[in-house]
């Protein structure tokens, strides 16, 4: 197998899981496993993903600056087995928040697929256009000034509009956490708008796939010491689970 036939079947791979170990790829394209660590850091070098310790991820950069369009197809198999086990935190008659991004999206999706009776307070547009075809759910959208790349609403107003509601729960979709830095986040106009949304709920759970452990984003959102709590998929090992614990954060 050629060069660029496995770094198709490596890119493959990236599409379906956000890390991939040597031993896998070696396996799946039955080659050595020093010929995948070449190959992966040739894949480096032409900027197609980050060689990490057994492996690697997809580069930082594709998923910290692509706007709306291009996360929604990022990561998707992961994203929707973590909004599973959110799901499993909303009851019936709660009211929810939910800020804007495309993980939220894919909870809002399936909210609507189980047609749980629930109240939802969004800025995020995308999750909007799903959630108004179901009877049963009440919407309530907070106003503000449109960014169309990312789908949602921000602003004084869409601040000043939030600070008015405090619901049972709260689901952020964040672009980064780190045991050390805490989560962070690159949509400057979106930052204070999580942060009302989280002093005003009674409790607030990060919806983030694994792809975005150890990562520092361009400005502070919190600290361990204000979000404690992520919902994420299955591709987190126990050793890194124990790692955030002891810094506060807990990945369920």
């Amino acid at each position: 197998m050629l060069y660029d036939e496995r770094k198709d079947k490596i890119l493959q791979q990236l599409n379906i899981s956000p890390i991939v170990k040597l031993s896998d790829l070696a396996q799946i394209l039955c080659v050595s496993i020093d010929t995948i660590r070449r190959d992966l850091k040739t894949m480096e070098t032409e900027g197609l993903l980050e060689c990490i310790r057994g492996g690697a991820r997809i580069p930082s950069k594709m998923l910290q600056f692509s706007d709306f369009k291009g996360r929604e197809i990022i990561n998707t198999p992961q994203k929707l087995q973590l909004v599973q086990k959110a799901l499993s935190f909303i009851h019936k008659d709660d009211v929810i928040m939910l800020n804007s991004g495309t993980t939220t999206a894919l909870l809002a999706k399936e909210i609507s697929k189980k047609s749980i009776s629930c109240t939802i307070i969004t800025n995020n547009i995308a999750a909007v256009s799903i959630l108004m075809k179901t009877p049963s759910l009440k919407v309530i959208v907070v106003g503000g000034e449109l960014n169309a790349n990312e789908q949602s609403l921000y602003g004084p107003q869409c601040e000043a509009e939030l600070k008015k509601y405090y619901p049972d729960l709260c689901f952020l979709s964040i672009n980064a956490v780190h045991p050390e830095k805490g989560f962070t986040d690159f949509r400057f106009q979106e930052i204070p708008i999580m942060q009302t949304m989280k002093k005003n709920s009674m409790r607030t759970i990060a919806v983030m796939d694994s792809s975005k452990l150890n990562r520092v984003s361009k400005k502070t959102l919190f600290t361990s010491e204000q979000l404690d709590t992520i919902v994420m998929d299955d591709h987190v090992s126990d050793e890194l689970k124990k790692l955030y614990a002891s810094s506060g954060i807990h990945i369920l």
